[in-house]
């Protein structure tokens, strides 16, 4: 099966709406990510197919819970999930930072071959961020735990925003040590299928309410 149907198929089995022109843009993304990753060593995954459900359909799956006008993702290594939910929200603001230069210099690449002109690239890490821009979500794929998730980016959140941190199985000790350190309690967790991949994926909804001293 090419990457054009797979990522089709599970574009379809999650039941999103995405453009032929924006599928082939994130292909293309693909296509870059295997040219910088033969020198780079942007991800470990190699395998081209494993590529468009490790990280195309992975990132996709969080596209109905992305309803605000900017978004900061942090820790975003080659550009995950910010550049594709960049490629498929147009009229969403997306910030994208990473602290390794190699990755920054790939997403700059990215959004200048791509033309994403709703894409930020920073370099650099979070917490040295100014507060001159704030976020109504702030995103994380893999970037901390999430204690630390939160203390390094809880002033760069919208009052009313939300952070969003996408895990593998549930995370119930960080759950647990984050409401011990902070008070946070998630608004909800939700079960992310992506298709075809049997691990399993959350995504943790966090409000930017009643967060004690403690995390500041």
């Amino acid at each position: 099966m090419s990457q054009q149907s797979i990522l089709s198929d599970g574009i379809s089995q999650a039941e999103l709406k995405i453009s032929e022109q924006t599928q082939q843009k994130l292909l293309d993304y693909l296509v870059l990510m295997q040219k910088w990753n033969k020198v780079h060593n942007l991800t470990a995954v190699r395998d081209a197919d494993e590529m468009v459900t490790l990280h195309l359909l992975d990132s996709l799956v969080v596209l109905p819970f992305v309803d605000a006008k900017s978004l900061l993702d942090v820790g975003s290594g080659a550009g995950l999930p910010g550049i594709p939910l960049a490629l498929c929200l147009p009229d969403l603001s997306v910030t994208v930072i990473d602290s390794n230069s190699k990755k920054v210099s790939f997403m700059r690449q990215a959004k200048a071959e791509l033309g994403i002109a709703n894409l930020e690239v920073l370099g650099g890490r979070v917490e040295e961020i100014s507060k001159t821009h704030l976020y109504e979500i702030i995103i994380s794929r893999a970037f901390s735990d999430l204690s630390l998730f939160i203390s390094l980016t809880h002033h760069l959140l919208t009052a009313q925003g939300k952070w969003l941190a996408m895990k593998g199985v549930y995370p119930t000790e960080e759950l647990a040590e984050l409401e011990a350190k902070t008070g946070i309690t998630p608004a909800k967790v939700e079960v992310l299928k992506v298709p075809g991949l049997e691990a399993q994926r959350h995504l943790v909804f966090l409000p930017n309410q009643n967060i004690s001293n403690s995390s500041k």
